[in-house]
């Protein structure tokens, strides 16, 4: 037994609790059962009650014995002077106020249906990978459906934090906070931080006054990541290792970036180079870059608009000073989608709120229009009989299994909730 089911039973009332009486026989009518604020202090705040005929406002405390009152010292804190009723699994002992005024004790194992408890025991029991992963498959579609839902934009919620934090940073520039973020998708998980801290050097004016030239942006790109510091006879690279000087002179710029790039473990096609260069030839050919973004409803038109082709010199190498047969290098659809999960969606979403636009039917239908990612955890949900095909769902059972299924917070978990036949009332 754990405390947190006591909560939910609480403040869920799956209890028989139109008879309910203290541990010294007095009656309990509950008129509203607090607030449950999960803060430091009493677990429900503002209840109402009337015990024995008497009418009290207060606080609720739960504990799974009523000597964990003092096992948690509650008698010398000030923040539990106003507890009305002590909600206890088991009465072990009397409670006190400071006053020697005992404090009313209800003990739940009297009232909780023997099924909810059978059912949560149950669903605690140890498991290969998550609590449910046996009934998963039988939890109905409404169910199932809504709490994705609440999942994806969780999730969705989550990346938009940083988006706000990086738009604080830019003063509200949502230009270069849109290229700074795009430039960490770029990155990818290896390469992510490298990428933003380049972006971040990199005043995005500058990048507007100097995009009417190509090789001007690589420069500024491949120098602030320090892949110009080498000695090289390249043409190309010493070409653009000039203009990266002339540049850095010219707007001051602090140098290159801390950390290294790194090609280790990378396909050629995923080299930082080639996401660079793919990067530089993006803002290249879009005048009104995020104006552009902003505008798109759909993921046809995103993949237009990240369809681009990058410079020749780039087409015909991996890494500078290493040429190879020609070959365009476009951005594949599969790493479009993730630009799109990543970067686009989340800009879209905190743009949306930030002008009192809300729009959720149109991002889960656009994240319904990519295919599901490919990993471990989805495929294990799929082994457990999810139907998981486009990313609204591949994201909202990531966000399960990282949320909620890792911590094994099944009470918080609409499908834990559904299993112990917790419904709020």
């Amino acid at each position: 037994m754990k405390e947190q089911f006591l909560h939910y039973v609480w403040l869920f009332k799956k209890f028989n609790f139109n008879q309910l009486h203290t541990t010294s026989g007095q009656e309990v009518i509950i008129q509203h059962s607090g607030y449950y604020t999960q803060q430091e202090g009493p677990d429900f705040f503002n209840a109402q009650l009337i015990i024995d005929g008497q009418k009290w406002a207060g606080n609720i405390e739960i504990h799974l014995k009523s000597s964990d009152w003092y096992l948690h010292h509650h008698e010398n804190d000030n923040n539990y002077n106003n507890v009305i009723l002590h909600v206890v699994w088991e009465h072990d002992m009397e409670v006190f106020r400071k006053n020697n005024a005992s404090i009313p004790v209800l003990e739940l194992k009297r009232y909780i249906p023997s099924q909810v408890v059978h059912q949560y025991q149950q669903l605690l029991q140890p498991k290969t990978w998550i609590n449910c992963e046996k009934e998963i498959q039988f939890i109905d579609e409404f169910t199932l459906q809504n709490w994705m839902e609440r999942l994806f934009f969780e999730r969705l919620e989550k990346k938009s934090n940083e988006v706000e934090y990086l738009l604080q940073k830019n003063v509200f520039d949502w230009e270069a906070t849109f290229f700074q973020l795009l430039a960490k998708s770029f990155g990818l998980n290896t390469n992510g931080e490298v990428f933003l801290t380049m972006a971040s050097k990199i005043p995005y004016a500058i990048i507007k006054k100097e995009r009417n030239a190509l090789e001007n942006i690589e420069a500024l790109f491949f120098g602030a990541t320090g892949l110009l510091e080498e000695e090289k006879e390249d043409v190309y690279f010493l070409d653009l290792k000039k203009r990266w000087y002339y540049l850095k002179h010219k707007y001051q710029l602090n140098g290159q970036v801390c950390l290294p790039v790194q090609f280790f473990k990378h396909r050629p096609d995923n080299f930082p180079t080639i996401r660079l260069a793919q990067l530089a030839k993006l803002v290249f050919s879009h005048t009104h870059f995020f104006q552009s973004i902003i505008e798109l409803k759909s993921v046809k038109e995103m993949y237009v608009f990240f369809d681009c082709s990058i410079s020749d010199y780039w087409q015909a190498h991996y890494v500078f000073d290493k040429p190879h047969p020609k070959k365009a290098k476009k951005i594949t659809k599969s790493f479009i989608d993730l630009l799109i999960l990543n970067c686009v969606l989340p800009i879209q979403f905190t743009f949306a709120h930030a002008n009192g636009n809300v729009f959720s039917d149109d991002l889960i239908a656009l994240a319904s229009e990519i295919p599901a990612e490919k990993n471990s955890i989805i495929e294990k949900f799929v082994s457990f009989g999810l139907s998981i095909n486009n990313s609204f769902q591949s994201q909202s059972v990531l966000q399960l299994k990282k949320e909620y299924c890792n911590s094994n917070s099944c009470l918080n978990c609409a499908i834990g909730q559904k299993l112990i036949n917790f419904t709020s009332k």
